[in-house]
């Protein structure tokens, strides 16, 4: 198995990386969020998922090892594919769809191109007891999604109350992101306010 690859980036393209490693360009699909954080860079390194189908081989990149963890989860599921797992974690990152989950918040990803409203429920039923045993980084910091699932709450509140006093979940969910999701539901609504005021 490829576990990485390391090298100098001589192209990307939407949803693709190309590394040169040892004179061999590895083209490596990815998501948008990858591609932001390698931008710009002219040495990298990926950590790599190889997919063999009977007609393919398909290597698969990502800036870090939270990222392909949830990659490695979501093709996991009944029904989801490389394809659509790079899709949701271009759409959000690693924090955003552990609370997605943790929170059971399958509208967030129905907004996701190509999600529908049942594998949206079946990636949240599916993956719920198996975030259990894995862990997740939240702002720099390692923490089990246990301690996740908790603050979860304290976010499926925020977002609750920003609904209530006008904003759509879109709007509430994008500055909640960047926020400790560990404060005091009161907190999280106190500094929504003014990240929102600023849009």
């Amino acid at each position: 198995m490829i576990y990485s690859v390391s090298g100098k980036l001589i192209h990307t393209e939407p949803e693709l990386a190309v590394v040169e490693c040892g004179g061999v360009g590895y083209g490596c699909k990815t998501t948008f969020n990858t591609l932001q954080k390698i931008a710009g860079e002219s040495e990298v390194m990926l950590y790599t998922y190889l997919s063999v189908r009977e007609d393919a081989a398909e290597l698969y990149g990502f800036a870090d090892r939270e990222e392909l963890k949830c990659f490695r989860l979501l093709i996991s599921v009944s029904g989801v594919g490389p394809k659509a797992a790079l899709s949701i974690l271009s759409g959000m990152n690693t924090q955003q769809f552990a609370l997605c989950v943790a929170t059971a918040d399958s509208k967030a990803l129905t907004k996701v191109k190509g999600i529908g409203a049942k594998t949206a429920q079946r990636i949240i039923l599916e993956l719920k007891d198996k975030l259990a045993g894995e862990t997740i980084s939240v702002r720099g910091q390692s923490a089990q999604p246990a301690a996740v699932s908790a603050a979860g709450s304290n976010i499926a509140e925020a977002v609750t109350a920003l609904e209530v006093l006008g904003y759509t979940e879109g709007e509430a969910l994008s500055v909640l992101s960047k926020l400790d999701p560990a404060l005091p539901v009161e907190e999280l609504i106190k500094k929504s306010l003014i990240g929102l005021a600023k849009f």
